[in-house]
């Protein structure tokens, strides 16, 4: 794929801002094979019904009433970098209004990291439930990456229309959050601007930072656990498999997935599902989704390790 057109857009970064965004997506874009797109109308039939029958199991699990996001789409790597460029420049542009007139070699540098970080992130991402943070209107959206879908099923050997499935049913349930929660996505957004305001500032707000990362894990432990209830069969072989092709990458590739906290977002995974087990064998699927009634019902970092803590506090 075009190396030298990739480099050559970082090289060619203009603007007054730290970092010039078309630039990062011709960048990224250039370095990243889009994969194909050539569905067969059994594989369009196949995504739309694995997305209607997740919905409809993961209401009856969990007992919640959502609705999908208007947009649900089936994309190839250059779709999901275009989508998430928007994203990552709404994130940023406070921090880029706060910043001087930057000289040329710092704003090629910033723009290159971010290419590299979406390029690598486009190859990568299976599937993703998108609340559309910072953005005007209450949209949502939900994203299917097709190569990657299936270069990842290929590389594990597993068949690929259940591990679609499976990919569906897990986006699906983060769907169910936002949708159950009406407030969730409004206290992402406040914790993330109350954090950003403070790096503008020069400083660091561990408080908010701390609520963003127990809210998160709380979002993607209760995810486990309405997985567990509401996808066809068992998929320990499913998890075990990506587990372990995570753990044959090479120093490289770990090096980046721990640059943009994707370890993180692993333990996020494990810490949340501990908790959500340990509430649901007490008080079962209802009793955990409590945890979407209002933001003082998150549970603190404290009681994520002592589920029976959280229980005593809010449903004593």
């Amino acid at each position: 794929m075009g190396l030298y057109r990739s480099v050559q857009a970082v090289a060619g970064a203009s603007g007054d801002g730290p970092i010039d965004w078309s630039a990062v997506a011709d960048a990224a874009k250039s370095s990243t094979d889009p994969g194909s797109l050539a569905l067969t109308d059994r594989q369009e039939q196949a995504y739309a019904t694995d997305v209607r029958d997740a919905r409809d199991r993961v209401r009856s699990a969990a007992d919640l009433g959502f609705d999908l996001p208007e947009t649900v789409e089936i994309q190839n790597r250059h779709h999901w970098i275009d989508a998430n460029i928007e994203t990552f420049e709404r994130v940023m542009r406070p921090l880029e209004h706060q910043a001087e007139i930057m000289p040329d070699v710092a704003r090629i540098a910033n723009t290159g990291s971010m290419a590299f970080a979406l390029s690598f992130l486009g190859r990568n991402v299976l599937g993703q439930y998108d609340p559309l943070l910072l953005a005007d209107g209450d949209d949502h959206a939900l994203y299917f990456v097709h190569p990657n879908i299936e270069r990842v099923a290929d590389s594990l050997a597993v068949d690929p229309d259940r591990f679609r499935r499976w990919i569906a049913f897990h986006e699906v349930a983060h769907a169910a959050e936002f949708g159950a929660a009406p407030w969730l996505s409004g206290h992402l957004e406040s914790r993330m601007s109350e954090a950003i305001d403070a790096l503008t500032e020069g400083s660091l707000d561990r408080d908010s930072l701390g609520e963003l990362d127990t809210t998160m894990t709380a979002v993607e432990g209760y995810a486990e656990l309405v997985m567990d209830r509401a996808f066809d069969d068992e998929y320990d072989d499913l998890r075990a498999k990506i587990d372990e092709r995570r753990g044959g990458q090479g120093p490289i590739a770990k090096l980046v997935r721990r640059l943009l906290g994707l370890g993180m977002k692993r333990r996020q995974y494990e810490r949340g599902k501990e908790f959500f087990d340990a509430v649901a064998d007490e008080r079962g699927v209802a009793g955990a989704g409590k945890v979407w009634d209002g933001p003082e019902f998150v549970p603190t970092d404290a009681e994520l390790d002592d589920p029976s803590a959280w229980l005593r506090r809010v449903d004593p």
